[in-house]
């Protein structure tokens, strides 16, 4: 881990720069350009509200808000998780031609995706006020919320990234998954009061993002404390996977040029 965080160092300025290089890449073509990225989140959160309000007859207040918490952390976690399964396939260009630690595409790719995060989350603190959901020192708990699902996430990835190479068919697989996830993570609805027990408490303590969009609901929407011990015992989780997903790496990222 010595290692990781000296890569990390060394090569912090090219993720940075590779970030802001795709970002721009992104827009460069378009009418609306960075408008896109307000207006993504925005279609997503209207027609889940538009599904679970007008055709299932939810009228909870503030639903939106609820809704747009829950995609909000859902788009950062899947974003990275299925970005992560072809990052060594999608730069074979340069790492053919000079040797750059590979989970330092994943951690350029990620601030891409942070940076989205943002912006979903400044328009919650925009909801928040149109739909009067109230503001409290609860909301003080967001660093430890996004550090919880960043790590969580960032060490599904490095794993992801490794057997990427090998696994072919990895990123349907990991789509088709990343789609059941989907609905059993609590996007549009509580699980802890939709799911009848003990399934519920089940999705919330073992699914990370279903736990993690739970805390962050609790901080944001409810008011009241998130729960603390969930949120350390899946930030150590991420740890321990990231741990795992670098030691792979360093082992076999010299084989990849030739495998990929």
């Amino acid at each position: 881990m010595k290692n990781f965080f000296l890569n990390i160092k060394k090569h912090y300025k090219y993720a940075v720069y590779q970030a802001k290089a795709e970002l721009k890449a992104e827009i460069a073509n378009s009418y609306l350009s960075w408008i896109w990225w307000i207006l993504d989140p925005l279609f997503y959160m209207l027609i889940y509200t538009f599904v679970v309000v007008v055709v299932f007859g939810n009228n909870q207040p503030g639903f939106p808000v609820f809704v747009f918490i829950g995609l909000t952390a859902w788009d950062l976690f899947s974003r990275m998780i299925t970005g992560s399964v072809k990052t060594v396939k999608n730069n074979i260009g340069i790492i053919n031609k000079v040797y750059i630690p590979k989970y330092i595409f994943l951690l350029s790719k990620s601030f891409v995706f942070i940076f989205k995060f943002m912006i979903s989350f400044a328009l919650i603190l925009i909801l928040m006020l149109v739909f009067r959901v109230p503001f409290t020192l609860q909301m003080l708990n967001f660093p430890l919320i996004i550090l919880s699902i960043y790590t969580v996430a960032f060490g599904m990835g490095t794993i992801l990234l490794h057997f990427g190479v090998f696994v072919e068919d990895l990123a349907n697989i990991i789509g088709i998954v990343m789609r059941f996830l989907f609905y059993f993570s609590g996007i549009f609805y509580d699980i802890a009061i939709r799911i009848p027990k003990p399934y519920n408490t089940i999705l919330i303590n073992f699914n990370p993002i279903a736990a993690i969009i739970h805390q962050f609901r609790k901080a944001f929407f409810y008011g009241v404390f998130p729960n603390y011990y969930i949120l350390l015992i899946w930030f150590v989780m991420g740890i321990i996977l990231t741990v795992i997903g670098v030691h792979l790496i360093h082992k076999y990222e010299d084989s990849y040029a030739k495998i990929a």
